[in-house]
């Protein structure tokens, strides 16, 4: 079996077996083929059963060389190891030859937070004269008063929300679903989007369940989500790389900062592991200490 037939059948493998997202589908897929391209460069014709440790060792050196970000290598890595992983359980070998490389150290990378008085800004630039205007404005508020990600913004369902108990349903990552409360500010923009604005659309077929739709009438995509942050944040005169996922930054370190637990905010960010979650303790701390240096009367000389 050759490289092309082994990634087919992987990608089917990570599709049905694993019933992964088709976005962590594709990245994985992406990952193998950056080895399947490194092997054609150097010129090695090698058989993806055939590689060894040593072969692989030299390409994670090669993505340190070409200046990737250790966040980005130790994706590829993971990615790799998958593969290989896979190709075990085929019985097309006996080891994982992968298993032994080492992860890049990552520093600690805190994200862009937006202050509530800069969310406020972009809130109140938004048109609301603009036939989209009810629409970019429930989002925004999803995006901040949830904590949503992009995908999951875009894939809501208006049969996963459940009014009557003030909160929605998302499904996240691995298609895990947890149920996030609604602010009554965000319910609020939420109804009046669907109640007043939607419900005048004409929707395409497939697309009746979607609560946030484009001008025909189907699905946002992750990238015109991007395109209304990024233009929001510009008519709002905010100086800051802002993406929809500095939203959800913002709404872990402000609840935090507010002293919620953190498992609460684990829960509702619908993180895997508690660890991926406490890098908002590193915001907080932060907070923390300029709070002290600027109020406590012997933080600073005279």
């Amino acid at each position: 079996m050759n490289w092309e037939i082994m990634i087919r059948s992987y990608k089917i493998h990570l599709q049905v077996e694993r019933n992964m997202p088709a976005n962590t589908v594709n990245a994985y897929v992406r990952d193998v083929k950056k080895l399947q391209c490194y092997f054609q460069g150097v010129e090695i014709s090698v058989n993806p059963t055939k590689v060894d440790a040593r072969q692989l060792n030299k390409f994670v050196e090669t993505l340190a060389e070409l200046g990737l970000a250790p966040a980005t290598q130790s994706r590829i890595i993971s990615g790799i190891r998958s593969f290989y992983d896979f190709l075990i359980v085929e019985n097309l070998i006996t080891h994982n030859p992968a298993e032994m490389l080492e992860l890049p150290r990552k520093g600690l990378h805190l994200p862009e937070v937006l202050s509530l008085d800069e969310i406020t800004k972009i809130i109140d630039s938004i048109d609301m004269s603009q036939p989209q205007g009810e629409r970019n404005k429930a989002m925004v508020e999803l995006l901040y008063g949830c904590g949503l990600r992009v995908s999951e913004l875009i894939n809501l369902k208006l049969s996963d929300i459940r009014w009557e108990d003030g909160f929605i349903v998302v499904t996240g990552k691995g298609n895990k679903q947890r149920a996030i409360p609604l602010g009554k500010i965000a319910e609020k923009q939420l109804k009046q989007y669907i109640e007043q604005v939607r419900v005048h659309e004409k929707i395409k077929r497939y697309s009746e369940d979607v609560v946030f739709l484009n001008n025909r009438g189907q699905k946002l995509s992750r990238a015109m989500i991007f395109h209304i942050i990024k233009q929001q944040a510009s008519i709002a005169g905010l100086n800051k790389q802002i993406s929809p996922h500095t939203f959800r930054h913002s709404f872990a370190t402000h609840l935090i900062e507010k002293g919620a637990d953190l498992r609460a905010v684990q829960e509702m960010l619908g993180h895997a592991s508690i660890t991926t979650t406490e890098i908002y303790t590193h915001l907080n701390r932060e907070f923390i200490r300029q709070s002290i240096l600027k109020f406590h009367p012997r933080a600073k000389y005279k």
